[in-house]
């Protein structure tokens, strides 16, 4: 078992086995966020010795020996408050200052802010979208605080876990890091860049460990892949083989149902995690049944954009430092990239941008709106952007925004949901290309919608049905929560666009 999932695999076995296969509470995520109120060991021991007990309540023994997770907060509608007002107001609601270690939270140096409802950490690539917001709110105090947190701990693990949890310590999620460099360096010029160069080498190396010792017939090491033609891409992994913590039962219950391997559909599993996509078609075999994931044999195209921004970033990085050497190896790097995007995720039969499945050497014929960060990083030739927006237009484009795919699986990642940072994305990429009015379209959709359950329900939401805009979204493995970090970044950004 990894070292970093010890505390609540190892140390507390047993009682932790009890606990999630019961499902004494009705979220996993729930029980690994509480804090033992004394040494572990004692603590199994009288688990071991009462158990057996007549009337023995295990939801009972687990509240008198370990603290919960505070309780999500509530009282925070907008008591008629305007939305904007609201959002400004609520930044301050879903900061949290720094932490002590304490159960399975990794302790931050500065404050930071969570998304809002059971998400009680702080998340790698929600933390752009709502780091747009705080820049709108003038809170650059925040934007500066969450990316030293990030630096930290990238010098801490090497990498930027999915949330500051030690269950979180065998992947990331899609790497924004980049992206939030160059977003402070809008607000104090472009000495961050130099500032983060460090932590920002780390990160790279992390995602590009192992392709030095790729070959034709050994091509895939971790987020590494060799492709026919020798050019590198990346795909989304966990290191892990095991159930997630935070989602033990159900884990264990698909891959009882999955024909493979128990190890692999974890493996496929915790990659899926790692997009954030979790879940969706877009990682399922059959487009249809999680049973069938195979994530860890797909190359995103998501993904792979945002590596190339990584490596402009330190293009930009070495250029400043005036380092030519450096200067040409990215450039060079830069090139394979976008030329190998260019080759395995254009489809020239759905003229769409998608994933490669590099294990059955063909691409997906499942579009979603990961085909617009092609075009929000300008990777895409005009004739190609003409025709993802024509298809975004058609079949994406709902009333309440866009879906994020065309299926409708009962996973969250699916029809009829939509979701803020995919708005955002999709937006920016068409006014790259100057489909200005499409998305205006798109922000006005999405604003509606976000301003109408917000008049009905006081709350901004993880995500929403676009389609049937009468409707709460749903799907996945917990409740649509409210907060929401993201949600509230992206509307306050959209808020200044004209």
């Amino acid at each position: 078992m990894p070292e970093h999932e010890v505390f609540f695999i190892n140390s507390l076995a047993s009682l932790y086995l009890g606990v999630q296969l019961q499902e004494v509470f009705p979220d996993s995520k729930y029980f690994v966020d509480c804090v033992p109120k004394g040494d572990p060991t004692s603590i199994v021991k009288a688990y071991e010795e009462e158990k057996e007990n007549p009337g023995f309540d295990l939801k009972k023994f687990v509240t008198s020996h370990f603290t919960f997770p505070a309780q999500t907060v509530t009282d925070y509608q907008s008591s008629g408050k305007p939305i904007i007002q609201h959002l400004n107001d609520l930044w301050n609601v879903l900061s949290r200052k720094s932490d002590i270690a304490a159960g399975t939270l990794i302790p931050l140096p500065n404050p930071y802010v969570v998304p809002g409802g059971r998400f009680r950490e702080v998340y790698y690539w929600d933390s752009y979208f709502t780091m747009l917001g705080l820049q709108v709110s003038r809170r650059v105090d925040l934007i500066e605080n969450m990316v030293a947190n990030f630096a930290y701990l990238v010098d801490e693990f090497g990498f930027i876990p999915n949330g500051n949890r030690t269950y979180y310590l065998g992947r990331s999620q899609p790497p924004f890091f980049s992206m939030m460099i160059a977003l402070l360096a809008e607000e104090h010029g472009e000495m961050v860049f130099l500032k983060y160069r460090s932590q920002l080498e780390k990160e790279y190396a992390y995602w590009m460990e192992g392709e030095k010792n790729l070959t034709a017939t050994d091509n895939a090491h971790r987020h590494v892949v060799q492709l026919p033609d020798g050019s590198i891409l990346n795909r989304y992994w966990d290191d892990n083989d095991s159930p997630r913590p935070e989602a033990y039962a159900e884990d264990i219950q698909m891959a009882q149902k999955a024909s493979g391997k128990a190890g692999i559909v974890y493996s496929h599993i915790r990659a899926a995690a790692e997009s954030g996509w979790d879940f969706s078609s877009r990682w399922f075999k059959d487009g249809q049944q999680m049973e069938t994931i195979q994530t860890t044999h797909l190359i995103p195209v998501d993904l792979n954009c945002l590596l190339l921004h990584t490596e402009e970033t330190l293009l930009k990085i070495y250029t400043l430092s005036g380092e030519p050497q450096q200067s040409a190896s990215f450039n060079k790097k830069i090139n394979s990239r976008k030329k190998a995007i260019q080759e395995y995720c254009w489809s020239k039969s759905l003229c769409f941008f998608v994933d490669y499945n590099f294990a059955g050497h063909i691409q997906s014929n499942l579009p979603t709106l990961a085909a617009a960060y092609p075009l929000f990083f300008s990777i895409a030739d005009k004739k190609q952007a003409e025709k993802v927006a024509e298809i975004i237009a058609e079949k994406f484009l709902q009333p309440g925004g866009l879906l994020t795919t065309l299926s409708n699986t009962g996973q969250q990642w699916d029809a009829p949901n939509g979701w803020a940072p995919l708005q955002w994305i999709t937006y920016k990429g068409l006014k790259n290309y100057g489909h200005d009015k499409l998305a205006t379209e798109i922000k006005n959709s999405w604003m509606g919608l976000n301003e109408k359950v917000y008049a009905a329900t006081g709350k901004m939401m993880e995500k929403y049905n676009v389609t049937d805009t009468t409707t709460n979204a749903g799907g996945g493995e917990y409740p649509n929560q409210d907060g929401f970090g993201w949600t509230n970044g992206v509307y306050l950004k959209f808020s200044q666009e004209k």
